[in-house]
């Protein structure tokens, strides 16, 4: 009987050829892991590098000048900006929104960094609501103002998001971490001058970003009440003295006028179809410490200081140009009466259950003075005589004159404006020769001795 061949030897290189493959294949396999991994390693540190430099922290207030400058469509900025703050920007947000008073309102304030909002924010604070502020700190004029104010309200615990309201995204998630009772909406692109040079703008902010406030806030669930600033240039033509109410508005005068009256029948179109409670203040020529640099009162004093003439205007028919001047602090009141005399909204989650409050009110301080007046008096707190250069006014938007009725106010929300004019710019005067480090002949002493 034949031998049976040996296999063995066969078998055993078999196994080992086995063995290698598996050995490489392995090998393969783990080199192929650490390239996967290190490929992933070096794509998150390119991500986070290009966030870092792209997208920097929501707010610094180690540096309250810092210059900032957005524009008024910048949604993904914004939303990444805004998102990225995680849990620490949502407590930022959920503690200065919520109030320390009983019945305390949680107000959304927009527009917190200007002069209006600013004051507001503060008024509001010091008596106990939840105050949340909204700006995105554009350079109309000088951010550093803004950016000082921003500084002033983080002292009180006003934290304000750097944010715009055409960022619905950023909207809807402030709503969603915060239910807002109120919103004090004030922001707006202002000046009538400059609406002839940049009219996109008023377009943008006064129209799109109020539509953009109120499709989120009749979504939300419960409806806050919204008290919005209107302005006087409404009244535009009107020949009426002094302006009511009850007066027409379908003649603006500017594109800033046009872009306000239009924001006023937005208004009665969102409190008509989905039943958001909404009060519009028509303000009249607010001036005071803190002020915007663009008005009047504030580059007079600037020019009056420095030497420079300033322009004086006088009508078409050669009379004087007359404001009704009101001071900040009775406008503060009037807009904290709007507030707290606001009817609660009647929709949920965009539907209209009844029908709610809708109201407009002049915020004035019914007693115009001619802009000659304002430079006398600004001439004795600074103890320099003006350059004046009296000219007739261009025809670039503005009115000759403007006069507050506040009856309805006064009646609605008590509503007394207290402050004459002389007192007022001392205030300011004072604020301005403080925060600039300025000084003139008489008027640093001057304003300290009598305010």
């Amino acid at each position: 009987m034949p031998t049976p061949p040996d296999t063995s030897k066969t078998m055993k290189l078999e196994r080992y050829n086995s063995y290698i493959r598996k050995l490489h294949s392995t090998k393969l396999l783990n080199a192929s892991s650490k390239f996967l991994f290190r490929l992933t390693l070096l794509i998150a540190l390119v991500l986070i590098l290009f966030f870092t430099i792209n997208y920097p922290p929501l707010s610094d207030n180690s540096n309250p000048h810092r210059h900032h400058h957005h524009s008024f469509l910048s949604t993904s900025l914004f939303s990444a900006s805004s998102f990225l703050g995680g849990a620490s920007w949502e407590k930022q947000v959920r503690h200065s929104s919520t109030p320390r008073r009983p019945n305390g309102f949680s107000v959304l304030v927009t527009g917190a960094a200007g002069f209006i909002g600013s004051h507001c924010s503060l008024a509001l604070k010091k008596r106990g609501d939840g105050v949340l502020g909204l700006d995105n700190f554009n350079d109309y004029y000088d951010p550093s103002l803004k950016r000082a104010r921003q500084n002033l309200l983080s002292k009180h615990e006003i934290f304000i998001v750097d944010g715009d309201l055409n960022d619905a995204a950023l909207l809807t998630k402030l709503f969603d971490v915060v239910p807002f009772t109120h919103i004090l909406h004030l922001a707006a692109q202002a000046g009538v001058r400059y609406a002839m040079q940049n009219p996109q703008s008023y377009v943008r902010s006064n129209i799109a970003g109020f539509v953009n406030l109120l499709e989120v806030a009749k979504a939300a669930n419960p409806q806050p009440a919204i008290v919005w600033a209107s302005s006087s240039s409404v009244y535009g033509l009107n020949t009426e003295n002094p302006f009511s109410e009850r007066d027409r508005t379908d003649q603006p005068a500017s594109l800033y006028a046009a872009t306000k009256k239009a924001g006023e029948e937005i208004a009665h179109t969102y409190n008509h179809i989905y039943g958001v409670s909404l009060t519009g203040l028509r303000f009249f020529t607010v001036y005071g410490p803190w002020g915007r640099p663009d008005m009047a009162y504030f580059f007079f004093t600037k020019d009056i200081l420095q030497g420079k003439p300033i322009d004086i205007y006088k009508t078409q028919d050669q009379k004087e140009v007359a404001r009704d001047f009101t001071y900040i602090d009775d406008v503060v009141k009037g807009c904290l009466g709007a507030l707290d005399t606001a009817e609660k909204s009647t929709g949920s989650g965009g539907k209209k259950k009844s029908p709610a409050q809708l109201r407009v009110y002049n915020l004035g301080n019914t007693s115009p003075v001619p802009v000659g007046r304002l430079v006398s008096i600004l001439e004795g707190l600074l103890g320099t005589k003006a350059k004046k250069h009296v000219i007739t006014m261009p025809t670039n938007g503005d009115v000759p004159f403007t006069h507050a009725n506040v009856t309805l106010a006064y009646k609605d929300f008590g509503y007394k404006p207290t402050t004459d004019l002389a007192s007022g710019l001392r205030k300011f005067v004072k604020w301005y020769v403080n925060y600039f480090g300025m000084e003139s002949s008489k008027g640093t002493k001057r304003a300290d001795e009598t305010s």
